[in-house]
């Protein structure tokens, strides 16, 4: 029996909506690499960008176990010498929630084009709006959520 490879012809990109509110930022990446991957569809391959699009909401209310507000970091470089900056998990959630999750994704992606490819289909927002109405997402949920 031949081994299937899908054609780009045959692919269909759905769009799902996450809402975050209370979820661990984790769980929530690895669902949403998945569904950015593919790896849901019957008709997945690793050579090939099969995966919907994802819309995550309420970034800015995304559930950190333990610690790690203030003992996780960020960390970025201008490229400079010297250039390293870092900031605790809890200091990017107030200025730049989407940075969090944007990284905590493209982290469980490949590392190469399909990759990159595959993080365009990603669109984060802090708040409950995003201007994606006209494609007719799905809601995706979670089950991960945190209790309080």
């Amino acid at each position: 029996m031949r081994t299937y490879s899908p054609k780009p012809g045959e692919v269909t990109r759905a769009w799902h909506v996450i809402d975050a509110e209370d979820v661990v930022l984790g769980r929530l990446a690895t669902e949403a690499a998945t569904l950015l991957r593919g790896k849901h569809k019957p008709m997945y391959a690793p050579h090939m960008d099969v995966g919907d699009f994802v819309v995550i909401v309420n970034a800015e209310k995304v559930a950190l176990t333990g610690n790690k507000r203030e003992q996780a970091f960020h960390y970025r470089h201008s490229g400079y010498p010297g250039g390293l900056r870092k900031q605790s998990f809890g200091q990017v959630l107030q200025s730049h929630p989407e940075r969090l999750l944007e990284k905590a994704i493209k982290g469980m992606l490949p590392k190469n084009k399909l990759g990159r490819a595959m993080s365009k289909k990603l669109k984060v927002y802090a708040g409950p709006n995003h201007p994606h109405e006209a494609q007719n997402p799905q809601p995706f949920e979670i089950n991960a959520k945190v209790e309080k």
